[in-house]
């Protein structure tokens, strides 16, 4: 596996697949635009006012790439499948091995880092705007400017980092594991094994125990607590103690099964 064909294979894979970057940045404008007429009403409060509504840009942004990454996988074994340009791609001097890494590091750190950049700069411009809207009205903007911003944007990227990208790298390497095999509608077998699984248990045994474990990987696995209710300051007492979880390595251990059989499917399967 060379470093140079990653490079290449993860830029093919941005160059292609152009809502990684658009569909964020199109949220984060609006969600910037719908702030300003909210800023020059109800300015009683003006501080908790804006952290609520840079709170609800950030969850916008990061809901809006973590829908993207679950599509991008779905269709990025499947659609090269179905247009065949798969044929193409396997003639060039790329392994499978590097075609399926490089689309697992879309939603495990190019996303990420997309969500990132867009987040601070829709909250920066929310920032100046709502500024603006007090300076006209003779109000002091001090507040807004002296917000925990260090702590804010530390705790995003802690929280796109241990979530967004490692805790569900096992969500994604299934997915692409069923973009790899499904010969159509990959949406359906992705989400329907697991639901049926858990309606199984629920009516043979009368538990739960998938359905939590499900909602506790697509949570994070990140307790609720008071300090961790904001989706801006999610940082742990020791960064280090999300590294000690079981459920952690277990996620990646089932992420690096589905993609050695994503692999093996790319390798083997024909074109649709």
């Amino acid at each position: 596996m060379s470093t140079v064909g990653m490079v290449w294979s993860v830029r093919r894979e941005v160059w292609e697949n152009r809502s990684i970057y658009l569909a964020p940045l199109i949220v984060g404008i609006l969600t910037a635009l719908v702030s300003i007429p909210a800023s020059f009403s109800g300015l009683n409060s003006p501080v908790s006012r804006f952290a609520s509504h840079i709170e609800i840009a950030g969850g916008a942004v990061m809901g809006t790439t973590l829908i993207v990454a679950i599509f991008y996988c779905l269709d990025a074994l499947y659609g090269e499948r179905r247009d065949r340009s798969v044929l193409f791609w396997k003639s060039m001097p790329v392994s499978d091995s590097e075609a399926v890494l490089s689309k697992m590091f879309v939603p495990m750190a190019v996303l990420p880092v997309v969500t990132f950049l867009v987040t601070v700069a829709t909250q920066l411009v929310m920032l100046l705007l709502s500024s603006a809207v007090l300076s006209m009205k003779g109000e002091s903007v001090a507040p807004l400017w002296g917000l925990p911003w260090g702590q804010m944007t530390t705790g995003l990227l802690y929280h796109l980092v241990v979530v967004h990208s490692l805790y569900y790298a096992p969500i994604f390497g299934w997915l692409l594991l069923v973009s790899a095999w499904a010969k159509r509608l990959p949406f359906l077998w992705a989400f329907l094994p697991p639901a049926a699984i858990g309606v199984i248990e629920k009516f043979v045994w009368n538990t739960t125990h998938v359905a939590a474990a499900l909602n506790s990987r697509l949570g994070g696995g990140m307790p609720s607590s008071p300090k961790q209710g904001s989706m801006m300051l999610l940082w742990p007492s020791h960064p280090l103690e999300f590294l000690a979880r079981p459920s952690l390595w277990i996620g990646f251990l089932f992420a690096a099964a589905c993609l050695a059989g994503a692999v093996l499917l790319r390798r083997r399967r024909e074109p649709i």
